[in-house]
């Protein structure tokens, strides 16, 4: 079978490789064209557009790309035509992967969205158009399912969360670090998240390292976005002495790391998965920050506290967020506090959630191959 797949951002192009390995375990004929990055191309798709090249966020930034987003999936359709998959693969991204799927629906091209856009979130408005465009939905949150089902009359299914079988793999493989500098073995690390984008991470990153000033103890180590030079954090990090950067080493950093300054997104789960204590951080274009907080409909930005439905980790947003009050909630995590043995506990609990799902990249594989062979 010939599988078109579309990922935007670097969660998805993880998630889209443990997809592809599983496909081509439940068909041994597939051949697969994939947007995404270098993950997805090293299981074996043919890569056609690279994530970066599509990481436009916020309403400020979309609206001063929209040529580029316009070229962009124009171009898509005219290689999904040429190449008529049996399937498209849309992998979260819903700004684009929407869009995509709407016209697929168009051209009678099936289409399996894996990892749902939040319309639980905002924009609920879409339900209607996705279960029209959308002929299988596969879902990673506990409560989306039911969500669906009770608000939309829809069934989906539920594979569980891919990161929970990611995130074992690497605990087992134990793969040491290799930062920009020696590790200090006398001093303990704060591990640093700033996000995948370069618009975000200048947002973040300088606030997170004014943090670093007031633990001289600690070691602080900044988790490099893949697609971006290391001439970028250098000049960010010339003027903090215990800070240092690694390069595709995230998992390693937080096996290793005793707490962390997360963005918001896919890291928040990621980090409580590898039971490290965290403090969540969002702070973006004023003008995109002030439009998003009038039309999302949550009571969290963490993937962590949304799965709880409660605050087990703290967000710090816009304002909110600056080095002050992340020094401030850093020391509450530290080791020998109350509140870091609390969410210990609490990160014990939604392990179990999302354990319960199961394997999400071989059930949704699995999902996709049997849809086709109906």
């Amino acid at each position: 079978m010939n599988y078109y797949i579309i990922a935007g951002e670097a969660s998805g192009d993880l998630h889209g490789s443990n997809l592809i390995k599983e496909l081509h375990k439940h068909d041994t004929t597939a051949n697969i064209r994939c947007w995404g990055g270098e993950k997805m191309q090293a299981a074996g798709a043919t890569l056609v557009k690279h994530y970066r090249d599509l990481a436009f966020m916020g309403f400020v930034e979309v609206i001063k790309n929209l040529r580029t987003i316009f070229n962009n999936l124009s171009f898509c359709k005219e290689d999904i035509l040429e190449h008529r998959p049996d399937v498209l693969v849309l992998i979260d991204y819903p700004g684009f992967n929407l869009r995509i799927a709407k016209w697929a629906k168009e051209e009678n091209i099936k289409v399996v969205y894996y990892i749902s856009p939040q319309v639980w979130a905002w924009k609920e408005n879409r339900v209607k158009m996705m279960k029209q465009c959308i002929d299988r939905m596969l879902v990673i949150l506990p409560f989306e399912k039911d969500y669906y089902k009770q608000k939309w009359n829809w069934e989906v299914e539920y594979v569980g969360h891919p990161l929970i079988e990611e995130v074992e793999r690497s605990k087992k493989e134990s793969i040491m670090l290799q930062p920009g500098i020696p590790i200090d073995a006398n001093k303990q690390i704060i591990a640093l998240l700033p996000g995948s984008r370069k618009q975000e991470i200048l947002k973040k990153l300088p606030v997170m390292l004014e943090v670093s000033r007031q633990f001289s103890n600690y070691q602080f180590i900044v988790a490099k976005a893949p697609g971006l030079d290391a001439s970028f954090y250098n000049e960010l990090l010339k003027s903090y002495e215990n800070v240092s950067y690694v390069n595709n080493q995230t998992y390693a950093l937080l096996q290793q790391s005793t707490a962390a300054l997360v963005t918001s997104g896919t890291a928040t789960l990621e980090t409580a998965l590898f039971e490290v204590p965290e403090v969540v951080c969002y702070k973006g274009n004023e003008i995109s920050y002030q439009i998003a907080k009038r039309l999302v409909n949550i009571k969290y930005i963490s993937l962590v506290n949304l799965i709880m439905d409660k605050e087990v980790v703290k967000e710090l947003i816009q304002h909110e967020m600056n080095a002050t009050n992340l020094s401030n909630e850093l020391q509450l995590i530290l080791p020998g506090s109350a509140k870091r043995e609390q969410l210990q506990l609490d990160y014990k609990q939604l392990k179990e959630k999302l354990q319960a799902g199961g394997h999400a990249s071989l059930k949704a594989a699995k999902s996709i191959v049997d849809f086709l062979q109906q």
